[in-house]
């Protein structure tokens, strides 16, 4: 690994200078033309010669860029994600650096994406390069994946590599989301859905006492609020117990009419023992107690939205357990962690690939303020990657 961490240590200003271009593009999920993000990759990509090309969804909007270094040897691929958009900057006033800055002060690199996750794209594009003059002798091929649709929930950038008759399905996927502590290889799944709550409009100075749709939508949240999950299960090998939150409540306007129509979000986080099934048969029960206990001119309607599988990994797992011997023999003291929040892990798993959801540099003000990356370690964090890559693709 000496060996590695030196080679590491002479990219680690590249690298660096390669991701600074990046978050000087702002590239905000939903909110910026994420072109030239993408066209300060291509850019860097084009003169080193590495073979990438564009993914786009199913209405041709372009959602990432995809690098592919073929082995010279059948086997099989592995990937590397990261994302190129970011989420929002809140209120910038709050921020004491501009969120596009991009400077080095102190050790940290200072802006908007870089923890999550322009850092590691650039050092995942790094490490591709340094496959190039080896390639002949690796099986199968490493794939770099680079999404600009992840920060909106949909993930275009993954689906549309997914969807790719061209492009080799991956054995595994790791994903450069930030933090040096842990190996992330699980997450909880989710189950989400709008339900909107009706009942008779009315003017609210009336002599007659109308149980309007607010009131009925509140009554549903403490029922879903009071309702039982169960607890982690240890027997699963699953850490986490599931959750249940009401994420939105809209409806009604003005002061003088009780509105017929009141919307709600619901956002459930399942485990191997609660499942999307189980999410849903819950929700419909409050619905049902509702509807008995508060009647209604429409019974109350569930739309479902979204819904993705927990998934963990084992230790000996592929592609867990080379991030986890690289990084042991890097020296690192690491665990392995499943992740409370969901993430781009749980859409792979739901297409039966493993994948590790996070490894990489310290980091603060994550999605929040004053987001920046630690840089010492980059060279040791490259060094990790670059160790697990070579001995995914060398058998």
């Amino acid at each position: 690994m000496s060996e590695d961490l030196q080679q590491a240590e002479g990219r680690a200003a590249s690298v660096v200078e390669l991701a600074q271009d990046l978050i000087r593009r702002p590239s905000r999920g939903g909110i910026d033309d994420c072109g030239p993000v993408l066209g300060v990759l291509e850019d860097w990509l084009a003169a080193r010669g590495l073979p990438h090309r564009h993914l786009h969804d199913g209405a041709g909007e372009l959602v990432g860029l995809l690098v592919e270094i073929p082995g010279g040897r059948p086997g099989k691929w592995w990937t590397l994600d990261a994302c190129v958009d970011t989420a929002p900057y809140g209120d910038e006033t709050a921020w004491s650096f501009p969120p596009a800055s991009g400077d080095v002060v102190d050790g940290w690199l200072l802006g908007r994406g870089a923890a999550d996750s322009k850092l590691a794209a650039a050092m995942f594009c790094h490490i591709a390069a340094d496959l190039v003059p080896r390639a002949e002798t690796l099986y199968g091929g490493l794939a770099v994946l680079l999404d600009v649709d992840e920060h909106t929930g949909g993930f275009g950038g993954a689906r549309a590599y997914l969807a790719d008759p061209h492009a080799a399905r991956p054995a595994g996927v790791m994903i450069g989301y930030p933090g040096m502590e842990e190996v992330v290889v699980g997450g909880r799944g989710l189950w989400r859905a709008t339900i909107a709550v009706h009942a008779p409009s009315g003017h609210s100075g009336s002599s007659k006492n109308v149980v309007g749709a607010i009131s009925r939508a509140a009554h549903l949240v403490r029922l879903l609020d009071a309702a039982e999950l169960p607890g982690a299960a240890a027997a699963s090998g699953f850490p986490l117990p599931p959750k249940l939150s009401v994420t939105s409540f809209h409806g009604g306007q003005g002061f003088s009419v009780t509105p017929d129509r009141c919307d709600l979000n619901v956002d459930i986080r399942t485990t191997p023992t609660f499942d999307g099934h189980d999410a849903e048969t819950l929700v419909r029960k409050a619905v049902a107690e509702l509807d008995a206990e508060l009647p209604a001119p429409a019974p109350t309607e569930i739309t479902p939205i979204a819904a993705w599988p927990p998934f963990r990994l084992a230790e000996n797992e592929q592609p867990a357990a080379a991030l986890l011997h690289a990084a042991t023999e890097a020296g690192l003291r690491v665990r392995s962690k499943t992740a409370g929040p969901s993430n781009i892990g749980n859409l792979l798993a739901g297409q039966g690939i493993p994948a590790t959801a996070g490894f990489g540099v310290p980091y603060k003000g994550l999605h929040g303020i004053d987001e920046r990356a630690h840089l010492a370690e980059l060279p040791t964090v490259y060094a990790v990657y670059q160790r697990a890559v070579l001995e995914l693709l060398e058998s």
